[in-house]
C-alpha cells in the first residue's frame, strides 16, 4: 500500500485516510487502462478494440475522461458533470485518466503531489512492462529505498542533508561562452548528474594527469554546492587546452566542436573505457546506432551497415515553410524526416556487391538503437568552396522544437514497415527536452547562451547571469543544439562490471602468487636451519 505524507507541497488529509483498499486498487486499474487505450506500436490495427468512454450525464464521447474512484461513473470536466456526481453521491475522489491527478470533492481542489506521482508512475511502469514484447525480459522497476539495505542505512547514518540547487552561473574567462553553455548542459544532464554526484569518480582518489572525469567531478561539486556566486571553470579550460590543441587559446570556438571533444576526453578517462562495446558513462548516455540501407535498383540487393553515433547533425538548407509574416520556419520533426528519407545515388557513387556493376541505388538512414540522451545539432554555419574561410555565413532559420519528441517513426523497425516486428509500447520512444543552446550574432562576433531545466522549472544561462525563464521562452528561441532525455529508461539487473571482475580476479591471482613465494621462502629458511643442525 502506498503511504501518503502530510509534508507534500499540496497536502490533502483525506488521502491518508480514504485513499486505501478498493479506492487505491481502482486508481491503479484506471492507470493501467489508460495505457491500454494507446497504440502498441505497429500492432494497433490488430489489437483488441477498447471501448471509448462516454459521460454518464450527457453521453458525450470523452477525449479526456474523469473516472469516479468509488463507482463506475465517468464524466466530463468541462461540464462539471463529474464534480456534480461526486457531490450528489457523497463520493470523495475522481481521477483524470490522462495525468493521474485526483480531484478531492471535500477540498474542492485537484491534488497532485509527489507521493501520488510516485503511485501513478509505479502503476504506469508496471502496465508498460506487461505490454513490452522483447527477446530479453526487462528487469521489473523498483523504487530505491535506503531502508531495505542495511549497508546503505549505515552509510547514511551521521550524514547531513544540504541544499543543492545546481543553478550557478559560469564566469566568461575570455570568449569562453562556448565552454560555459556545454558545461551547463552537461551539468543538467540527469544521467551524468547521477553518475558524478553518486561519487562514481572521485578526483581525490584518481591518479591520472589531466583527467577530464576529475574536472567533471570538481565541476559538479562546485555547481551543486551552497555557494551561489558565479564559478570560473579555470582548471577545466586548462585541461581542455592541454588535451586539444585546436581548442587552445582565447579565440572564438564552436560549441559543438567543444562538446564532441569533451565527450571524447571523458570517455578516454572513464573506468571501463574500451574501443568496442564501451560501457563508460559517455557511451551509456549518448551512444546510439545508425543503420544505413543501400538498395541496388538493378538487382534489388540491400546492403546494411551499422555505425555508432554520439549526436545527430541536421541540415537546414532545404526548402522551408513560411509563417504568416513570410519568415522561413522549419521543425525538428521535418529535419528528422528529411534525415531518414531515401536518397538517390548515381552509378558513379555506388557499385553493387551482388551484380558487380555500377548502378543507381537508394540510400536510407534510420535509428537502429536510440540512446538514453539524444543530442541534436543544426548546421547553421556553412562554408562555400573548399576553403572554409571563404564565403562563410550563418543560417538564422528559426527551428521549431517540441517539448516532447516521439522517435518511433525514425527507427529502423518503423521505417522498414515490417508488421511482423513489434516495436513495443510507444512510451519507450518518448523523449523530453531538458536543454537548448542558442547562438546570437554572426560567425565572427557571436555569443552563446542556453536554457536548461531544473526540476520542473526552466532557466536561462548567459555566462554568469542566471534568470528564471519558461518552457515557452525556450521553445521560441532559435536553437543551435538541443538535448532530449528518454522518459523511461531501459535498464538491466545490477551486475558487476567486467573491468571490476577482471581487477578482482587479478588481485586474487597476485595474492596466490605472493603466498606461494612466501611459502617457498619459508621452506628455504627451514632447509637452511636443518642443514646447520
Amino acid at each position: 500500500m502506498t503511504s501518503y505524507s502530510f509534508d507534500d507541497l499540496e497536502p490533502c488529509s483525506h488521502l491518508a485516510t480514504e485513499f486505501t483498499g478498493d479506492v487505491e486498487t481502482k486508481y491503479r486499474r484506471v492507470v493501467s487502462w489508460s495505457i491500454a487505450r494507446h497504440s502498441n506500436g505497429r500492432s494497433l490495427p490488430k489489437r483488441r478494440k477498447i471501448a471509448i468512454p462516454t459521460c454518464g450525464t450527457c453521453n458525450i464521447t470523452l477525449v479526456r475522461p474523469f473516472v469516479c474512484l468509488h463507482c463506475s461513473y465517468s464524466g466530463c470536466w468541462a461540464g462539471s458533470h463529474v464534480a456534480d456526481h461526486l457531490k450528489q453521491s457523497s463520493h470523495m475522489f475522481c481521477v483524470d485518466v490522462s495525468s493521474g491527478a485526483i480531484f478531492c470533492s471535500v477540498c474542492d481542489d485537484v491534488v497532485h503531489n509527489h507521493t501520488l506521482d510516485r503511485a501513478y508512475l509505479e502503476s504506469h511502469l508496471k502496465a508498460e512492462e506487461k505490454r513490452t514484447v522483447a527477446k530479453i525480459p526487462r528487469e521489473p522497476f523498483k523504487f530505491w529505498e535506503p531502508l531495505a539495505d542495511a549497508e546503505e542505512v549505515s552509510a547514511l547514518e551521521g550524514t547531513t542533508a544540504i541544499p543543492c540547487q545546481g543553478r550557478r552561473g559560469l564566469l566568461n574567462l575570455g570568449q569562453t561562452c562556448y565552454l560555459n553553455v556545454i558545461l551547463q548542459c552537461l551539468v543538467h544532464n540527469p544521467l551524468l548528474r547521477n553518475h558524478f554526484l553518486g561519487d562514481k569518480h572521485n578526483h581525490k582518489l584518481c591518479k591520472i594527469q589531466d583527467c577530464a572525469c576529475c574536472e567533471m567531478d570538481k565541476l559538479y561539486i562546485e555547481m551543486y554546492s551552497e555557494d551561489t556566486t558565479p564559478f570560473g571553470p579555470v582548471s577545466f579550460l586548462a585541461t581542455t587546452w592541454r588535451k586539444s590543441a585546436e581548442l587552445a587559446g582565447y579565440a572564438q570556438h564552436d560549441a559543438h566542436e567543444f562538446f564532441i571533444a569533451s565527450l571524447n576526453h571523458i570517455h578516454s578517462n572513464c573506468k571501463g573505457s574500451t574501443n568496442i562495446s564501451c560501457i563508460c558513462i559517455i557511451h551509456s548516455t549518448f551512444a546510439g546506432q545508425l543503420q544505413s540501407d543501400v538498395k541496388c535498383e538493378r538487382c534489388g540487393n540491400v546492403t546494411s551497415t551499422v555505425d555508432p553515433i554520439l549526436d545527430v547533425n541536421l541540415e537546414l538548407k532545404e526548402k522551408v515553410v513560411r509563417d504568416d509574416k513570410g519568415n522561413p520556419v522549419v521543425s525538428l520533426g521535418a529535419c528528422l524526416r528529411k534525415y531518414t528519407q531515401p536518397e538517390k545515388l548515381g552509378p558513379k557513387e555506388y557499385t553493387c556487391s551482388k551484380c558487380g556493376k555500377g548502378s543507381s541505388a537508394s540510400k536510407r538512414l534510420s535509428f537502429r538503437k536510440l540512446p538514453p540522451v539524444l543530442s541534436f545539432q543544426f548546421k547553421r554555419f556553412e562554408h562555400k568552396g573548399s576553403d572554409k574561410s571563404a564565403s562563410a555565413r550563418k543560417l538564422d532559420t528559426p527551428v521549431r522544437i517540441p517539448a516532447n519528441l516521439d522517435m518511433m517513426p525514425f527507427t529502423t523497425m518503423s521505417v522498414k514497415d515490417n508488421d511482423k516486428e513489434n516495436t513495443g509500447p510507444p512510451i519507450m520512444y518518448q523523449y523530453e527536452l531538458f536543454a537548448v543552446i542558442n547562438h546570437e550574432g554572426q560567425m565572427d562576433n557571436g555569443h552563446y547562451t542556453n536554457f536548461a531545466r531544473f526540476d520542473s522549472g526552466w532557466y536561462r544561462f548567459d555566462d554568469d547571469k542566471v534568470t528564471h525563464s519558461s518552457l515557452g521562452a525556450c521553445l521560441k528561441s532559435t536553437p543551435y543544439m538541443c538535448f532530449y532525455v528518454k522518459k523511461h529508461l531501459e535498464y538491466k539487473p545490477h551486475m558487476t562490471p567486467t573491468y571490476i571482475r577482471t581487477r578482482e580476479t587479478e588481485a586474487v591471482r597476485e595474492r596466490a602468487l605472493e603466498q606461494e613465494k612466501e611459502a617457498a621462502r619459508q621452506k628455504e629458511l627451514d632447509d637452511a636451519l636443518l642443514a646447520t643442525v
